[in-house]
């Protein structure tokens, strides 16, 4: 009697404690499966992270080798350019003089400045310098403006702009500044064209560039050719600006 009066006591006091034990096992294993999912969620967050810093290291490269690449693309078509100009400056000395005719000779004065014609341009040939003008003067691409001038030179050669043009690679020149291949292009405009509007600007201008480059006596030689050869320009005016700041 004693025996099932304690089995009785000790029975529901068993199934208690078990009961207990699987009511608080039932929340850890749904928080190892909580973790379980959160561990897999965050590998794989790790993972795509990853392939994505890949991907820009990736890109990152491709970026250096192109912009290696365009420097050195850059440094090319500069040593081209300088070539082509000194090569024109060469063409420009070795053209000879021409001599004065008898008739001027016998009369003892100074023979007229020959006047050529030169030729006009169409439609294309105008559009494509406005183009190079609108490069220099409102995008501010020098440098592309450089390789148009070269081509516009190439294929209107000989022509009123084509002056123009080589005035403007002048500038542009003046302006990065590249003073020694600016020189080079004033001084195309100055010997081989002087008879043209732009010549007495480009004098000056090549007076400017001897001026910034430490070459003061060749600076003053050309502010004096603009005012002797041209007197009643604006570039004149200049000219006689600068040479009286020089001795002020």
């Amino acid at each position: 009697m004693r025996k099932a009066l304690m089995a009785t006591v000790v029975l529901p006091f068993a199934l208690g404690h078990a009961g207990a034990a699987l009511a608080q096992s039932a929340p850890d294993s749904q928080r190892n499966a909580n973790n379980s999912q959160a561990t897999s969620e965050l590998f794989y967050m790790i993972q795509q992270l990853q392939g994505e810093v890949r991907r820009l290291q990736g890109e990152v490269e491709e970026q250096r080798h192109l912009i290696e690449r365009l420097q050195q693309q850059g440094r090319d078509r500069y040593i081209d350019l300088d070539q082509r100009i000194l090569d024109l400056s060469e063409k420009v000395a070795s053209q000879p003089v021409p001599e004065a005719s008898a008739g001027n000779a016998s009369s003892g004065s100074d023979p007229a400045p020959e006047t050529r014609e030169y030729r006009q341009p169409d439609a294309a040939e105008r559009k494509a310098y406005e183009q190079i003008q609108d490069l220099i003067r409102n995008q501010k691409k020098y440098d592309e403006a450089i390789s148009r001038i070269y081509e516009f030179i190439d294929e209107y050669p000989e022509g009123d702009l084509t002056v123009n043009a080589y005035y403007w690679l002048g500038e542009v020149y003046l302006v990065k500044p590249q003073l020694e291949q600016a020189k080079q292009a004033f001084t195309i405009v100055a010997t081989r064209f002087s008879d043209h509007r732009k010549a007495p600007d480009a004098v000056y201008k090549l007076g400017v560039t001897h001026d910034r480059l430490g070459e003061e006596e060749q600076a003053r030689r050309s502010m004096q050719t603009v005012i002797e050869d041209y007197p009643s320009s604006s570039a004149a005016d200049l000219a006689r600006k600068f040479l009286e700041s020089q001795n002020s």
